[in-house]
Parts: structure tokens; sequence; C-alpha cells
């Protein structure tokens, strides 16, 4: 009797123990269905290309661009454009320099690296002279191309970029202007020469000599392209 009530004692502890075991492997395969249901959904890693900024300092080299004193617009000219570059580089555009250091470049040669690189803008920049003294002011020129929608292209990239300019260095506006510069005539894309102030007039010399003054001209010039290519 004793070994027969074993025997039963035996065969319980069987059964739960199956029983057991049936239900936490019911519960790992219902478990691992759930996981599996779910699908990884990779993060997406497409980039927008963003167009390339072909950017012109003036002069450079033997070629001093107007001078004052010591004072050399080729040396403003190359920090402008370094400045600006700067700037476009950190709103995640590409920017190629005709040149980006204190050499002598052709005007020919600065339209032919702007064309073969295919930029989708070229921006030539300067600083004025005038034998008047009292002149001032920061004005931008554009080619009145036979090609219509270059002309008008043109035209849009200068109001932005005086626009910006202006409001970031609250200089004088002496407005958008045709010109026939042969860096903005020859080359083949919407294209802009800005002469961000005179080096002639005291007052604005003076602040054209300061590394903050040119990066306020930078900024403006960065966020007028900035706007021009998102429009």
């Amino acid at each position: 009797m004793r070994m027969r009530n074993s025997f039963f004692s035996f065969l319980r502890f069987i059964c739960a123990s199956f029983f057991i075991i049936s239900s936490l492997q019911s519960e790992v395969i219902h478990s691992s269905s759930g996981l599996h249901s779910k699908q990884y959904t990779p993060p997406s890693t497409s980039v927008v290309s963003k167009p390339t900024i072909m950017l012109d300092a003036g002069h450079g080299g033997r070629d001093e661009g107007t001078k004052v004193h010591t004072f050399k617009e080729k040396k403003i000219t190359l920090a402008t454009a370094l400045y600006t570059k700067r700037f476009l580089e950190q709103m995640g555009y590409r920017v190629i320099l005709t040149r980006g250091k204190d050499t002598e470049m052709s005007l020919p040669r600065r339209v032919a690296l702007a064309n073969k690189t295919r930029s989708a803008i070229f921006v030539s920049i300067h600083f004025n002279a005038s034998k008047n003294t009292e002149a001032k002011g920061v004005e931008i020129f554009y080619y009145d191309s036979k090609d219509a929608d270059r002309a008008k292209s043109s035209r849009k990239l200068a109001n932005y970029i005086l626009h910006h300019v202006i409001d970031q260095t609250e200089a004088s506006s002496r407005g958008v202007k045709i010109g026939n510069f042969h860096v903005i005539r020859e080359t083949q894309m919407p294209a802009v020469l800005l002469e961000g102030g005179f080096v002639t007039n005291t007052y604005e010399c003076a602040k054209l000599r300061k590394k903050e003054y040119l990066e306020t001209i930078a900024k403006g010039l960065a966020l007028g392209i900035d706007k021009y290519l998102k429009s």
C-alpha cells in the first residue's frame, strides 16, 4: 500500500513537471513570435547633395588690387572668401575657391575653372575705390547676358546677396547694377561680382581692416547664396 501511494505520488510529480515545462515552452514560443513580428527598419542613410559654389577672391600675387598705403585689396578679398567658404560649408555646401592663398591668377583661368567644375553659381569678391573719398557702400554687378534665363538668375542672385550683406553690415546700399566684367561675362552659370565697400573712404576702410566686419560681409554673402539656391 505504501509502495502504491509512493508510485502515485511519483506519477503526479511527473505530470506536474511536464505541465510546467510545457507552459514555459509555450510562453517562450509566444514571446519569440512577438519579437519576430516587429521588423527592424534601418535608419535612412540617403543624403541630399547640395550644389557646388565657386568663390572668386579678386586679385592676388603681384596684382594687389586697390592699395591705400599698406592696405591691399587682395588681402581682404581672400579673407572674405575664406570666411564665406566656412559659413557655406557649415550649411552643407561644397565650395571651390579660384585661389586659396596669395597667388596671381588670370581672369581666363578663373573663368575656365568655374566652367570646368560646372559650379552652380559664381561669386567674385572685390572692394571698391574712388577719387571721391566720400563714396561709400556696397554694390553688386551681374552681366546682362543674351541668355535671358542666365541673366534673370544672375540678377536674382545679386538681389539676395545684396539684401543679406546690407542686413548684416548695415552699410549703405548702392544697388544691383549691370556690369561687363570678364569673370561674370564669360562664365556659363549665374554669376555676380560684389564690391563690398570703399577702401578709399576713411570710415569704411577702418571697418574693412577688422576681421569681425569682414565676417559680417561673409555671413551676408552665405545667407544670400543659400536663399537663392533654396528659392
